[in-house]
């Protein structure tokens, strides 16, 4: 029996481009004081990156894959196939490394082997999204002689870092007359909808690193029309390519889905001027675009305004004598929403290691 340990020193989140380190420890378990015929041999271990991509059918229209490369390994050959058994297509993938050969162990005795990969830098970042899958893993292959090969696997996070040279989202395309947000300048908002001007919005900037608040403010002081209540989402929204959509009349779910992050709602009649802050989480993944999806962030906004001019849900401040006083039991309204885009980038690996820690050792026993 032989244990093999895979361990990340410095966690299992990396961005593209990084080297990754990776020690591999193989040891024989058993105690020193075992005879010499107790010993142990490994005739080969190699090591791997790939990335895995799955489809969720009833989203993705894919064409059909490729029957001549089979995706299950006999167990009779000695290929090392890193993503042998997985689900889906391996899409992404290092050239192998060879760590040994001909090794033997005594009783007791363990050896240490160092892997060190840079990770591709055009390869999309690790996501699990509604549509679509990337995963990443370190796959280490060992085989004993004449036996079938032993795969141990590592989950690994890769973070992609696109779109520096476009860190502002363009504002010079015309704004359709229904949108109730008008631009005044870059962070400044009209609101209004179609019977007067709800008030202001201002936001501090549009672009952000996972980790970071998301704060905006909203000035009602200013509004002819009156605001009750108003909602901000933090959202993300996956979009199938449409070449790969899948028709609905062919079963197929929406090519668009929506995962909400954080959201902030407010009854702010009579509210004159009130902020939010929304976190972005450390585990979601940044925006990004490939060929088959596209993953961005938006604000989304909801609005409940009064169809009454000049509404009043207050009592007088001052009576004769005392009565009783009870608000409407309706009022008519109006809702209204609007999307404002906003860019999300990656941050400091270590950071989101240390803050949403996954597993960063395997162990395998052969």
């Amino acid at each position: 029996m032989i244990e093999v340990v895979a361990e990340l020193s410095r966690g299992p989140v990396f961005l593209a481009g990084e080297a990754l380190e990776c020690v591999v420890t193989v040891t024989n378990p058993l105690p020193p004081t075992a005879t010499s015929a107790s010993s142990e041999a490994l005739a080969w271990a190699s090591a791997q990156i790939h990335c895995q991509f799955h489809a969720s059918e009833s989203r993705v229209a894919l064409p059909p894959p490729d029957s001549s490369q089979p995706d299950v390994q006999p167990e009779s050959q000695t290929v090392f196939l890193p993503h042998r058994g997985e689900r889906g297509q391996c899409i992404l993938s290092t050239p192998p490394k060879i760590l040994f050969c001909d090794l033997r162990l005594d009783p007791g005795e363990s050896k240490s082997y160092s892997y060190s990969e840079v990770l591709p830098i055009e390869g999309p970042p690790s996501f699990r999204g509604q549509s679509v899958k990337y995963v990443y893993k370190l796959t280490i292959g060992c085989q004993r002689v004449n036996s079938p090969i032993t795969l141990l696997r590592v989950p690994l996070r890769v973070l992609v870092l696109t779109g520096l040279q476009d860190t502002r989202f363009p504002q010079d395309e015309a704004i359709a007359p229904s949108s109730p947000f008008l631009e005044e300048d870059e962070d400044l908002y009209n609101i209004s909808d179609g019977r007067g001007k709800v008030g202001t919005f201002g936001i501090f900037k549009s672009v952000y690193r996972l980790g970071e608040d998301v704060v905006g403010t909203l000035n009602l002081g200013e509004g002819t029309v009156a605001c009750l209540q108003f909602s901000v989402s933090l959202q993300t929204e996956e979009h199938v390519q449409p070449e790969y959509q899948r028709r609905r009349g062919a079963g197929g779910a929406p090519s668009v889905s929506h995962v909400t992050h954080a959201r902030h709602q407010e009854s702010c009649l009579h509210t004159t001027r009130t902020s939010f802050s929304l976190p972005i989480p450390l585990s979601s993944t940044p925006g990004f675009c490939t060929a088959i999806v596209s993953l961005k962030w938006r604000l989304h906004f909801e609005f409940v305004t009064s169809r009454e001019p000049g509404l009043v849900l207050l009592p007088p401040l001052e009576q004769p004598e005392p009565v009783t006083w009870t608000g409407p039991e309706q009022v008519p309204v109006d809702t209204f929403s609007w999307d404002l885009p906003i860019k999300v980038l990656p941050t400091s690996p270590t950071l989101v290691s240390y803050a949403a820690p996954g597993p960063s050792t395997s162990t395998i026993t052969i």
